[in-house]
């Protein structure tokens, strides 16, 4: 599938469904006259010039996306790595959890930015509103949910570094959050993949986008197996599979460093194919 299509017709710009309940591409109508439709990711992507290089480029919100992304899960994969508690003390740990975690969260809040921003781009920044509701854009649902869940982690991993927490504590504001957290992940995830499939399965290996979201999906399921592995029982307090739970929490943090590092080429990528 074409990344743009073009049509004749004086179709308003917006975000249009083709048939499905959520929009997967939006359509810009051209001074000519020309109908443009793009894929609503990479509107959202390159709706302006991209700016700088693809590893540099402090000035382009679409760079920190990637870095904060990518610092984020290096910090994760630290915190899993077998030995790393053992080394540095499981409160450092949880600590390293949970300076990730405020990298992931502010990521994903300049991708809900992005997304907002992207849906009226001529719009004066300081009479746009901090945060807006548009439910009919699947990529606003994606970065909202996305967004939930990476506070729900900040809670989860902030919580942890508390000294002497009950079972029942334990499992309500630790275990409970970063289960939420992974739920949240694992559908914003999948719901990112939609939109660049259009549809539940496609194959598309020339796009970038593709890859990003794959690796995303596949990290959310990781995260998710890591967090039913790490189940703290109320009464015992006691892990369910703690090896797992890290397993799977390094393998998820690796998939999501990867994804990071392909938003970079993603934004700097020919945007006239």
């Amino acid at each position: 599938m074409s990344r743009a299509d073009r049509t004749a017709g004086q179709t308003p710009t917006g975000h249009r469904p083709r048939g499905r309940a959520l929009a997967t591409f939006v359509d810009h109508v051209g001074p000519n006259g020309v109908v443009v439709r793009l894929e609503s990711r990479h509107h959202r992507k390159h709706h302006r010039p991209a700016i700088g290089s693809t590893w540099w480029a402090p000035a382009s919100p679409g760079w920190w996306i990637a870095v904060l992304f990518a610092v984020g899960s290096l910090l994760f994969a630290l915190g899993s790595i077998p030995g790393y508690a053992d080394a540095v003390g499981a409160r450092a740990d949880t600590i390293t959890y949970f300076v990730g975690s405020l990298f992931f969260t502010s990521a994903s809040f300049l991708c809900y930015r992005e997304t907002v921003d992207s849906a009226s781009p001529a719009q004066n920044p300081r009479h746009r509103r901090f945060f807006t509701y548009q439910p009919g854009r699947i990529d606003w649902w994606s970065t909202a949910v996305q967004l939930i869940g990476t506070v729900y982690f900040n809670v989860s991993t902030g919580l942890a570094m508390a000294d002497n927490l009950s079972a029942r504590a334990a499992h309500q504001h630790v275990w409970r959050p970063d289960a939420i957290g992974s739920v949240c992940f694992l559908v914003a995830s999948a719901l990112a993949w939609y939109e660049v499939c259009h549809g539940w399965l496609a194959w598309r290996p020339r796009s970038w986008a593709w890859w990003i979201t794959l690796a995303n999906l596949i990290g959310s399921i990781a995260f998710g197996i890591s967090a039913a592995a790490g189940y703290i029982n109320p009464v015992t307090g006691q892990v369910h599979n703690i090896d797992r739970a890290n397993t799977q929490t390094l393998i998820g943090a690796a998939c999501f460093l990867v994804g990071a590092v392909l938003l970079l080429t993603e934004r700097t990528e020919d945007t006239q194919q």
